[in-house]
């Protein structure tokens, strides 16, 4: 896996749009994946809310959220062939084998594809492959920003509960 070197935000303030976007999705990516770091896995499976919400089923889903945005909305592949959940409700539920090494990896996987399949693309190439129809790849972007910033404020303060 090629990850790129990390990048802070701070480092390209004066950069093009495109790597602006580029280190903003990954810095959300890497908070998201490291939530994960130093739990057991009892922990990373705790239930703490209602829903099916728990830090390693974050990042579970996170990693679904990246090949529906970078694989499916891209390549145009449905879900079933790209081998994910029919719903993002679904991208929760954990498996017997899921593990914080598999997921964490799982989800850095996804990650270095999504950034792959996007490579070629400009900021205002349409992707054609949403339920939504063509959207450029910039909007997929900032939906992506807004979804990993929502799971990084949810699995900070799920984080908090279980460590205190």
């Amino acid at each position: 896996m090629s990850a790129l070197p990390h990048t802070f935000a701070e480092d390209v303030i004066n950069q093009d749009a495109r790597i602006q976007f580029d280190t903003f999705l990954d810095e959300h990516r890497k908070a998201l994946n490291e939530c994960l770091d130093g739990l057991t896995e009892e922990q990373a499976r705790r239930r703490l809310v209602a829903s099916r919400t728990t830090l390693l089923g974050l990042v579970k889903h996170a990693a679904f959220v990246e090949k529906v945005w970078f694989d499916e909305a891209i390549s145009r592949r449905t879900r079933a062939e790209i081998g994910i959940p029919a719903t993002p409700d679904e991208s929760f539920i954990l498996d017997d084998d899921d593990t914080v090494a598999s997921i964490q990896a799982a989800h850095r996987e996804a990650c270095e594809a999504s950034r792959q399949a996007a490579a070629h693309l400009g900021l205002d190439d349409l992707v054609l492959g949403n339920r939504r129809g063509p959207l450029p790849l910039r909007w997929v972007y900032l939906h992506m920003l807004r979804e990993l910033a929502q799971h990084c404020g949810h699995a900070d303060i799920l984080r908090e509960q279980i460590t205190r």
